[in-house]
């Protein structure tokens, strides 16, 4: 009875420790691969490979790494986005404007709503559709959302409401795309996974 105890302690090791090592194997390939991305400055599929090496593992090596390598891209991608955004935005609805009446909640009303956007700070206006005067309805300090630093989450800002937005914006810069894909309150952030709310901005010239 002792020996078949001894056995299965053992086999019972040899399982975790073959565990632990097709998983350092797994981190590895993914950092290895992470790399590769970051030599060609494809920074956004790095990111993402960084993410997943620096959850496998957090403690070892690689995994802090991994962290390292992500809040340097998620520096560089955020300059990057931003200097795309800078600027005035507006509103054409909550699905892409090239989509057949994309406007139709907005065409009726006599104000459009317009985005500015600059390094510290976001502004919301409403501006008349005829007389093309702005009111400025609120400010918001551009605060990055970045409760999981090992997520791959560039550019997500989060409002003072606690709504969470995560912003891309297409690659000629004429559509802003804002989806919400989270709130913060009292009770912690609780993530949104359908019904998303969003909303479309095309450049303003």
């Amino acid at each position: 009875m002792k020996n078949y105890l001894i056995l299965i302690i053992l086999l019972f090791s040899l399982n975790i420790a073959a565990q632990n090592d097709s998983k350092t194997k797994f981190q590895k390939n993914k950092y290895d691969l992470a790399v590769s991305y970051y030599k060609k400055s494809d920074f956004v599929n790095a990111l993402d490979q960084f993410s997943i090496a620096s959850r496998i593992k957090p403690d070892n090596e690689i995994g802090q790494e991994s962290m390292k390598k992500l809040d340097t891209l998620k520096e560089i991608l955020r300059k990057e986005i931003l200097e795309k955004v800078n600027g005035s935005w507006l509103m054409t609805g909550d699905k892409p404007s090239w989509t057949l009446n994309a406007s139709e909640n907005f065409k009726n009303k006599d104000f459009d709503e317009v985005l500015e956007v600059n390094d510290n700070k976001i502004l919301f206006y409403e501006q008349d559709r005829k007389t093309k005067v702005k009111k400025l309805i609120k400010t918001e300090d551009l605060v990055y959302y970045n409760i999981d630093k090992s997520d791959a989450l560039y550019s997500a800002i989060i409002l003072s409401d606690g709504s969470v937005w995560n912003c891309t914006i297409d690659d000629k810069s004429k559509v802003l795309h804002l989806i919400n894909i989270a709130k913060q309150g009292q009770n912690g952030v609780e993530k949104i996974t359908q019904d998303n709310q969003e909303v479309y901005y095309k450049k303003e010239l």
